[in-house]
């Protein structure tokens, strides 16, 4: 996952307004006490905090690729 594709999914997901607060904002645990973007700019692969961020977020696993995105046949 590229950082446009995480954004976009975090737009499309959360809404542009609250994703932007969920980013900056939420600590979340499991990146070890950072926000996903402080995790982003600290290197974390984008689709690792991408799940971290739905997890967080009680996002169902089959939205956890995106919203309105298949989830790949090998990741089924």
């Amino acid at each position: 996952m590229k950082i446009s594709e995480f954004r976009r999914a975090v737009d499309e997901e959360f809404g542009e307004t609250h994703g932007r607060v969920l980013v900056n904002e939420l600590v979340i645990d499991v990146l070890d006490g950072r926000t996903a973007a402080r995790a982003l700019d600290e290197g974390v692969p984008a689709a690792d905090v991408w799940g971290a961020l739905c997890k967080a977020n009680d996002v169902p696993p089959e939205r956890w690729h995106g919203r309105g995105r298949e989830v790949a046949r090998s990741r089924r």
